[in-house]
């Protein structure tokens, strides 16, 4: 019995703790691609950030990690394997916020939460020309997350890190 209690707490425990590897392992087996632009803020830049807009002055203040990765998704295959990744991320372990599915293209926001407080915010967009997915881990208030996700500030929020760091993903028509 002490055997099975055991092996359940060492799988929950490896459970809890694969939404954020996932992302990790994601992050990282992706930013390396070709025409993909991927930002990991230091928490010393975090304050830059904050100068967006108030709202995000409100949201960076708590966050602990925020990462943002833009890549290409022009065919239906590539489109289809992405939208299913992070299906994957998601999975159990994150509620969903808010979904807009048309077709192949995505607007997802999911949380996870902890008591009174979400802890972690990922946002995937894709247009089956564009990717992104942006991440945050911290402290934040639900209220905000929710009104934020029905305006679609993270999508504009991606965008403007992009801007915010110069960057622009080389080969990647930004029209609408």
């Amino acid at each position: 019995m002490l055997k099975k209690i055991c092996a359940l707490s060492i799988f929950l425990v490896i459970i809890s703790c694969s939404s954020y590897n996932s992302i990790d392992a994601f992050y990282n087996a992706h930013k390396n691609d070709n025409h993909v632009t991927a930002v990991r803020v230091p928490q010393f830049m975090l304050s830059m950030i904050s100068e967006i807009s108030p709202e995000m002055k409100a949201m960076v203040g708590n966050t602990k990690d925020l990462r943002y990765m833009q890549f290409p998704s022009t065919t239906t295959s590539k489109t289809q394997f992405l939208n299913k990744e992070m299906n994957g991320i998601t999975g159990n372990s994150f509620i969903e916020v808010f979904r807009k599915n048309n077709e192949l293209k995505r607007n997802v926001v999911s949380i996870r939460e902890k008591k009174n407080s979400v802890k972690e915010i990922l946002v995937y967009n894709n247009d089956n020309r564009t990717g992104s997915f942006l991440y945050f881990n911290g402290d934040f208030d639900p209220v905000k997350v929710r009104e934020m996700a029905k305006n679609e500030q993270f999508t504009k929020f991606g965008d403007n890190i992009i801007n915010q760091f110069g960057a622009t993903t080389p080969g990647i028509n930004s029209e609408n």
